[in-house]
Formats: structure tokens, sequence, C-alpha cells
């Protein structure tokens, strides 16, 4: 069954209205992006975002602020919340970013910390308009012709600017498979040799060309460790713009426990009990993954299920 809870960045659809009819409407987006109640999302090229220096949100800016600070850069359509229209403005090297902290009181914070101390709806913006920004910003000439690109669509497609080709360019996002797999009584986990010690976590990897999402966890999954998997389950799934990816979660069973670490991505692969992982979690040998991922969420989903445990319980309690 899919997760009760909600993923870190994803469940943006339920505060926020975007606007994709409205792209094209030139004029319409202009009266928006002047519109008093207007808020600006600031990007710094490193994709960090700027924080309230002494509170847990975002700083955004005015419409005034904008018109003030950055009239001249290309703001780009998030969408409608709370009856205000939310832009993007990415901001680049050519202007003076030093003192910018200082003159808007707030901090730099990157996405990984913001996904763990933002409001879920901020926290959901951010990882949209970084996704957003990060192809705008590495999608420059056209895969056609060589030409460079404009934006088009209140910054969500990029045209080619040679007439003779006005070939169009979508934003890209590249699916990844995340999976906890299952054999009778235990879980798959598997580890990186640069991971922290004693940090296990479940599997994942990319969706090949002409791959169901099904078939790229059996593949991953024997490619990385070597288990057969038989049944493959969808769980949930999680905007993961780290730079530009969509995280989709499974369950899956093995058909049996043998591994085999063929590829050398891994450091190690094993089967954990929920017996273990309890006793991992209390003697400080085990760490789960960052709470900000999926992930953790089907680790999670599996301990209560299978055992009638709750993993923040489990967590907070060895902290």
């Amino acid at each position: 069954m899919a997760a009760a809870v909600t993923n870190v960045f994803a469940g943006l659809s339920l505060v926020l209205d975007r606007m994709a009819e409205r792209r094209d409407h030139e004029a319409w987006i202009a009266e928006q992006a002047a519109c008093p109640g207007a808020r600006y999302l600031l990007l710094h090229p490193s994709g960090d975002s700027y924080l309230l220096r002494d509170t847990e949100g975002l700083r955004w800016l005015s419409e005034a602020e904008r018109r003030e600070l950055f009239a001249e850069l290309p703001a780009s359509l998030l969408g409608i919340a709370d009856a205000r229209p939310h832009f993007l403005i990415a901001l680049d090297e050519n202007h003076p970013l030093e003192q910018l902290e200082r003159r808007l009181d707030a901090r730099r914070v990157g996405l990984r910390e913001a996904g763990l101390r933002l409001p879920a709806a901020e926290a959901g913006l951010f990882a949209y308009a970084k996704g957003l920004a990060h192809w705008q910003r590495e999608t420059r000439f056209c895969a056609g012709c060589g030409a460079p690109l404009r934006r088009v669509a209140a910054g969500h497609r990029l045209q080619c600017t040679d007439d003779a080709c006005g070939r169009l360019h979508f934003p890209r996002t590249d699916a990844a498979i995340i999976v906890i797999v299952e054999h009778e009584d235990a879980c798959l986990l598997g580890r990186q040799a640069s991971w922290p010690a004693g940090r296990w976590s479940t599997l994942a990897g990319f969706v090949e060309p002409g791959e169901s999402l099904e078939d790229a966890v059996r593949r991953e999954v024997a490619e990385e460790a070597g288990v057969r998997v038989d049944q493959v389950h969808y769980h949930s799934s999680q905007p993961w713009p780290l730079p530009a990816s969509l995280m989709v979660g499974f369950t899956a069973t093995a058909f049996d426990r043998h591994i085999d670490l063929r590829d050398g991505e891994l450091e190690d692969a094993r089967w954990f009990t929920a017996g273990q992982i309890v006793a991992g979690l209390a003697d400080g040998s085990f760490a789960t993954p960052t709470r900000l991922s999926v992930s953790y969420q089907l680790l999670a989903h599996w301990l209560r299920t299978r055992a009638g445990l709750e993993l923040d319980t489990l967590v907070d309690r060895s902290s």
C-alpha cells in the first residue's frame, strides 16, 4: 500500500496551482509579476536560496524589492498559492552577491538542509524552483542546430532563436527507482564506502531507455547486490532536484537471500531483520538514511508493516 506520509518536497499540488494553461499568456504573466502581492524566490548560482535569519522560513522578495534589486533579471512563474503569484529569480555571478545576505537580513541555505527545516510547502517550492533553474542554466543551446535558446512560457520552455529551426525544449526530469527488498523476515540494505560508518540505505538507480520501472528495480538490485527480485509494488515518489531526478519508490520481494556484489558500486549489502535494526540503532552500530529521503520512508514502512515498529520513535530514542 502507498505510504501514509508525504515525502519531503512532495505534496505541492495541495497548496500550489502551477497555472500551466496560462504560461503562454504574456500579458497575464506581466500582470501577475507586477501584482503588489507577488513573491519572488531567489536562487544563488550555487542553487542555494535564502532563509529569514531568525525564523524557519524562506526569505521571499516582495514585488517592490524585486523592482529595486533585480528588475533586469527574468522571473519564472512557479504558480499561485494563497491567492498570490509566486516567481523564481535565478541570480548569476554578474550580480554583487557578497552583501546580499546582509541586505536581505537573511542567510543562504542549501536544499538538503532546507528540506528538513522548512514547512512542507516552502520546501516543495524550493525544490521546484531549484529543479527549474538548473534546467534553464544547463540548457542554453538548441540540440538540433546549436543556436542559442530563449525562454518562453514564463520560463517553462526554451525555444531555438533560429527561425529556420524554432525547436522547443522542455524541462528534463531523470527517473530513478529506489526500493526496499524483503525476503521473509529480513530486508536488503546496502552501503557505499563514502558514507558515514554504520549507515545503510535502500538500493537505487536510474531507469534506462526502453525499461519499465519494475524492470529497472529488478535490474538495479541484480547489478548492485546480485539479488533476484520477484514481485515489485509501487510505494510513493519524491522530487529530487539534486540536480534533476524523480525518485520512484517501491517495495519488492526476493526469490532468495543470495548476495553477489558484482559491480563494486556498493561496499557491502546485507539482510537485516527488524530485531537487528532495533539493536543496531540502540548500540549505535546502525544508522538510517537521512529523513530527507524516500529511502527513510521505505525503511519506516517496512518496519511498521512487518514488525509494528515506528522508525521515528526508534531513531529519536537512540539519539
